[in-house]
């Protein structure tokens, strides 16, 4: 299964890079590409959501359901796909104190199945994951660092 990685620093401390990544109803404010987030469902540390997103390269829109199981004592979330476009997703954001403030560490896995599908398709598909999980770090950051 094709997997992405990522980490960033964060100038600020664990416990707000955490609130703030918990605020995945924000993340289309700062993902071009993701245009809606909505909570069905919340129940202490699950959190049950619909993504709506849509591929310029592809002109498609691509939907899932996802289950985030936040754990505060840990510092990470694990995140797996309900249902929705995506064979498979799932993966887990982990978080940490460092020197200078907080290091997010994001891997996904993932399966998206198109009929046909070639490699250099399949590339463009892993370049944006990619993008879209820079993408989250970046603007969790820049929320942190800029209080925006």
């Amino acid at each position: 299964m094709p997997r992405v990685e990522s980490s960033i620093i964060i100038k600020g401390d664990i416990d707000k890079v955490f609130e703030c990544a918990m605020d995945i109803e924000k993340f289309p404010e700062y993902m071009p590409d993701v245009k809606n987030v909505t909570v069905l469902e919340r129940d202490g540390d699950r959190v049950v959501s619909e993504w709506t997103a849509y591929i310029p390269d592809f002109k498609m829109t691509v939907k899932w359901v996802e289950e985030d199981i936040w754990n505060k004592d840990s510092y990470t979330c694990e995140f797996k796909l309900v249902k929705g476009d995506y064979a498979a997703y799932s993966g887990k954001w982990t978080f940490s104190e460092v020197d200078g403030g907080t290091k997010f560490d994001s891997v996904v896995e993932y399966e998206y199945e198109v009929p046909l599908i070639g490699s250099l398709i399949k590339g463009l598909v892993q370049r944006k994951v990619q993008e879209n999980v820079d993408q989250i770090l970046l603007g969790v950051k820049k929320r942190v660092e800029e209080g925006v």
